[in-house]
């Protein structure tokens, strides 16, 4: 009963000795800014941009990815006076990105086209 006893004590004592090594050492950590997880990128990860042009209301504008790329998702910007951006979407491929739109009152509107590539 003893040996038992004197075992438990040990044990419990060595619990209570690594658990204040495992919070002394946490706490000689900098609280100041904890670092924030990293996001896995995508092998070939690209951003490409088609700059604004000024188009005719409702042509689409495409901006590809480069070969061996596909597009993971993408976007569009419409520029002017009352400009409205009506569409953006991939293309049917997946190569690519389609923007589109109108500006109320004009013939044309400005619009971005941007890709988000990868391998």
């Amino acid at each position: 009963m003893k040996t038992t006893a004197l075992a438990l004590a040990t044990a419990t004592a060595a619990t209570c000795l690594a658990t204040a090594g495992v919070a002394a050492a946490q706490s000689t950590q900098s609280p100041a800014k904890p670092t924030a997880p990293q996001a896995a990128v995508p092998p070939g990860y690209q951003i490409v941009t088609l700059p604004n042009a000024n188009v005719p209301n409702f042509q689409r504008r495409v901006v590809y990815c480069p070969s061996g790329k596909y597009v993971l998702g993408g976007g569009g910007e419409a520029q002017g006076n009352g400009a409205i951006l009506v569409g953006s979407f991939p293309t049917p491929d997946g190569r690519g990105w389609i923007a589109l739109g109108r500006q109320i009152g004009y013939d044309t509107v400005g619009i971005s086209a941007y890709a988000i590539c990868a391998s």
